[in-house]
């Protein structure tokens, strides 16, 4: 099927965005859908579905579905992530249309770094707040959810580029309200930890 600008907008929007929440899922499930034939990737995207390329990024997608279900463990995860997720999305953003369109390239990889910052940021953020619980139920929940969204907004950019981007629009603007939100929170908890301390220390 030959996708035309806005479709591949679309993806190229979907690989970023979703790069910031599971990138190393982003990786496998892309290569793995050209290497069976489900999709033709674009060329700049064809080095995903070589064998080896797959195994690296299957093996990666599965210590990071462990380290994400483990909480603290997936703060630290993502924190050393958050200078690998960024350009990633750029670069697979800008894979899309590869070295022939470079002005839709370059488009691409500032709207695919911009998405994946912010997915990232978000993930990151909630992932933070729900730590502060001690019970590991809504920590493994979330995960989940990432795990189950990322396939999904793949396979709507492919197949519904629309419909994927009515649910971008719906998802960027939740997660905006949750960074501004969950970081004040995590701030103000973060900024009564000294306090605290002093008060038990004092007595």
């Amino acid at each position: 099927m030959q996708l035309d600008t806005a479709h591949l907008l679309a993806l190229a929007a979907a690989l970023g965005w979703a790069s910031g929440l599971r990138l190393y899922a982003v990786l496998f499930l892309t290569g793995l859908a050209g290497y069976l034939g489900w999709v033709e990737l674009p060329a700049g995207l064809q080095v995903l579905q070589q064998p080896l390329v797959l195994a690296a990024s299957g093996a990666m997608l599965l210590i990071e579905f462990l380290a994400d279900k483990i909480p603290l463990v997936d703060s630290l995860w993502d924190a050393l992530h958050t200078l690998i997720r960024i350009p990633a999305g750029a670069a697979l953003a800008a894979a899309v249309f590869g070295g022939d369109n470079a002005t839709w390239a370059t488009i691409a990889a500032l709207m695919g770094g911009a998405l994946a910052a912010t997915s990232h940021t978000a993930k990151a953020t909630a992932r933070a707040a729900i730590n502060t619980s001690p019970e590991p139920f809504s920590n493994i929940a979330a995960s989940l959810a990432g795990d189950a969204l990322v396939p999904l907004m793949l396979w709507l950019a492919w197949t519904h580029p629309l419909i994927f981007s009515v649910l971008l629009l719906l998802a960027l603007a939740l997660m905006v309200w949750l960074i501004h939100n969950l970081w004040r929170f995590v701030r103000a908890l973060w900024n009564r930890r000294p306090m605290n301390w002093r008060r038990t220390h004092v007595h």
